[in-house]
């Protein structure tokens, strides 16, 4: 593409190559007045050569602009790389003897074919929401029939973005055109000066006039009036009176007032903005547009307002008047408001998508917690900043917002918090909350916690609280194509092919599956989260991947679109109320392994603290876990007791209300082994597997029929069947009992003891 730059020098061109003919475009002027761009289009993500066709002529080196790189050889040659820039860049243009400047404007545009849309749809809406919150909220900003204009240069723009997307959309012409094809009107009384022979109706003023106006012709002798009441003569002309119908109303007074403010407004923007900025440009389309409107016919028939009611029934109510009424009242809003979030999104022109994007997903995010939970009025209110007449937008990148809620049903209650860039510090010490690896901070995270513990702090300790992270990814256009789907242990050539290029470009830094990856991210290393999904407007499915069997935790990505349709935010919200349903199920598979995860790890393990003894794998093909196998410490006081005891396979407890009973717990009722001892035997090998059967009740005669060798003393015995003998399984390792805590006062005793085969291993003599 050649770029004629005459207007600096005759002749002087710029040339620019890309990647590809499609990496470039040049539209035309109608186009750019339409959509405020620049004629000379570029795309993202391309990288592109220049050349200017006159060496001494370069782009000027101190202008810093982070898409220019001028070439160390020859100064007026170069690369533009737009990287992820998106909106109108101006280029500073000088010429190396003279030193005189020149702009050339280009447009970077989005690769994304609903870009324009898109931008012009979530700045309408975050107006649209942020004007909602100040109307709903008692602040201290009164409502001004005039609006001041007296703005921060730094904010202009982007003040005067929220203004241009309140009164330059097609719903605001379609009012106007509403309006005007359609006016609300009144009678008035007209006064004309007319010819007395053409009055119909005489009325007590032009009887007066008969009596009294000058230009007066005389009446015959035989005339009614001269016979009768004794006129001699009347008038030629008198003034008549006639009703007709007038638009000048008060409602389209204010109409008109409106359209006058919003053009003074733009007016005064153009002539803040700077010289050949593409803010200025867009000011002067705006105000042409205004003019155009305010230049029809049916608006030099309206006078100026005098007295504004807001609560009249046809600006409220008539269609045309209402949308006008609307726009006013968020306009005097809009040019209030102060956004410093804003600046990525508007600073020289720059159309910072993906960071619009990440900020209109906060307020849909936040409508669509508002349907399924209770969220503090209060929170709500912190998004808005009020001081002297000034209304200032506290969402911005990088600061952290928290509003908490309420969920109730009939069988529970949860508290949530829905979080804007919630920072969860790295290098927690368990059971702290945040990250055990680096600081992650995702987009937003929603956290939900049973109501019972007001403090998600204490909820953290105790393993009673899950986070659902999001994060808004414009740029993504099918999350799912990322991922290889192929169940097969063996790959296909093509698949294998494809991982290598993969592979190759990780090593280059241009790893394609980066999101995916931040995901598992934010899924292993914070703590404590049960789901972490991409939020974009692309295309592809809303089907997330679970980790086990439960829809949390998992891991996936949902679609939402910047449209009116609202395309996949039902899809989102059946997602967090299904969430919201695990959450009631109190026995749930992640409520269960959330309370097992603060079983497991509340108490400290130290590194050297290691269990190396030999032991069984399994029992019957159930992974043996040593802190929750239980094993009964049993007692025989003679020989024959042992032989009855082998022989039988049981072993009898006494029960009752004697002085040693077995007190029957889940420890002792679930225990897998039995160790033996006998009188002053404090060391024994005597280990022996146990049927899980549980125990059975046997009376004293039922204890005497199986041959027991001495006379039972109790009336009742607990008997636990013995499956075999395991000492082989544990290397015949000989246990020190006096070393168990419990067994330190009952060693000489029948009395039996509970404990874990842990705690049994640690006392092993070698």
């Amino acid at each position: 593409m050649k770029i004629s730059l005459s207007y600096i020098e005759d002749g002087l061109e710029l040339e620019i190559k890309g990647d590809s003919e499609k990496s470039l475009k040049q539209i035309s002027e109608e186009d750019s007045m339409l959509n405020g761009e620049a004629i000379y289009q570029l795309v993202e993500g391309c990288s592109y050569e220049y050349a200017f066709s006159n060496p001494k002529y370069r782009f000027n080196p101190e202008s810093e602009n982070p898409i220019v790189s001028i070439s160390k050889f020859n100064s007026h040659h170069g690369r533009l790389n737009p990287n992820i820039y998106v909106g109108t860049t101006s280029l500073e243009i000088v010429d190396k003897e003279s030193n005189s400047k020149g702009i050339l404007n280009l447009e970077i545009q989005s690769i994304k074919s609903s870009y324009r849309e898109d931008y012009r749809f979530m700045l309408e809406s975050i107006t649209e929401k942020c004007t909602d919150l100040i109307m709903q909220i008692d602040s201290p900003v009164s409502q001004n029939f005039e609006t001041n204009f007296d703005v921060d240069g730094r904010t202009l723009y982007q003040r005067f973005s929220f203004v241009k997307s309140v009164i330059d959309s097609v719903e605001f012409e379609e009012a106007i055109q509403k309006i005007i094809s359609g006016p609300t009107t009144k009678w008035v009384t007209e006064t004309e000066d007319k010819d007395i022979r053409n009055v119909r109706r005489f009325g007590q003023k032009s009887i007066q006039q008969i009596v009294s106006k000058s230009n007066r012709m005389a009446l015959p002798e035989t005339h009614f009036l001269f016979k009768n009441y004794g006129i001699n003569s009347i008038p030629i002309r008198i003034e008549s009176e006639r009703k007709i119908e007038s638009i000048d109303t008060s409602e389209n007074r204010f109409i008109k007032n409106a359209i006058e403010v919003f053009l003074f407004f733009c007016e005064n923007c153009y002539e803040k903005f700077e010289k050949y900025s593409r803010a200025r440009f867009e000011a002067e389309i705006l105000s042409n547009k205004l003019s155009n409107v305010l230049n029809q016919s049916f608006f030099k028939e309206i006078s100026r307002p005098n007295l504004l009611k807001l609560n009249n029934p046809v600006l409220q109510r008539k269609s045309g008047y209402r949308e006008v009424l609307n726009a006013w009242l968020k306009f005097d809003l809009a040019a209030k408001l102060i956004w410093n979030g804003g600046d990525n999104v508007y600073k020289a022109g720059k159309k910072n998508i993906a960071a619009l994007y990440e900020y209109w997903l906060f307020f849909t995010l936040l409508d669509l917690l508002k349907d399924i939970f209770h969220i503090e009025p209060k929170d709500i209110e912190q998004l808005l900043q009020f001081d002297n007449e000034k209304i200032s937008l506290t969402l911005k990148q990088g600061s952290n917002i928290a509003l908490k809620g309420v969920y109730v049903s009939p069988s529970r209650k949860l508290n949530i918090q829905f979080s804007y860039n919630r920072s969860f510090g790295g290098g927690r010490i368990y059971p702290k909350s945040g990250s055990y690896t680096t600081t992650l901070r995702p987009d937003y995270t929603l956290s939900i916690w049973t109501f019972e513990i007001k403090d998600d702090k204490v909820a953290e300790e105790k393993e009673l609280i899950t986070h659902i992270h999001f994060d808004a990814k414009y740029k993504v256009k099918n999350f799912y194509a990322l991922i290889n789907k192929s169940e097969e242990e063996v790959i296909s050539d093509e698949e294998n092919e494809k991982l290598i290029k993969e592979e190759e470009e990780e090593e280059k830094g241009n790893f394609k599956n980066v999101d995916l990856l931040k995901m598992h991210a934010y899924k292993d290393a914070i703590r404590r989260t049960g789901g972490a999904y991409v939020l974009y407007p692309g295309k592809g499915k809303d089907d997330p991947f679970r980790g086990f069997h439960e829809l949390i935790p998992g891991l996936g990505a949902f679609i939402l679109k910047p449209n009116k349709d609202q395309t996949g935010k039902e899809e989102l919200k059946k997602f967090i109320l299904k969430v919201v349903d695990n959450f009631l199920d109190r026995a749930s598979q992640r409520e269960n392994a959330s309370s097992k995860v603060y079983e497991i790890h509340h108490d400290k393990k130290e590194d050297n603290n290691i269990l190396k003894e030999v032991m069984p794998e399994f029992i019957n093909y159930t992974k043996l876990i040593p802190d929750e196998t239980y094993v009964l410490v049993g007692y025989y006081k003679t020989k024959e007791q042992h032989d009855w005891v082998l022989a039988k396979s049981i072993y009898n407890f006494k029960t009752g209300v004697h002085k040693n009973p077995l007190h029957l717990g889940v420890k002792e009722i679930g225990s897998k082994y039995i160790v033996l001892h006998g009188p002053n035997e404090t060391t024994t090998s005597k280990i022996y597997k146990l049927k899980n059967i549980g125990p059975k009740i046997y009376s004293n005669l039922d204890l005497l029929k199986e041959g027991y060798p001495t006379t039972p003393t109790g009336d009742l015995y607990i008997m636990f069947e013995i499956e075999e003998e395991t000492s082989k399984e544990f290397a015949n390792c000989k246990f020190n009992l006096k070393r168990l805590e419990n067994f330190r006062n009952f060693w000489d005793s029948p009395t039996p003891i509970t404990v874990t085969l842990s705690e049994l291993m640690r006392v092993v003599e070698h």
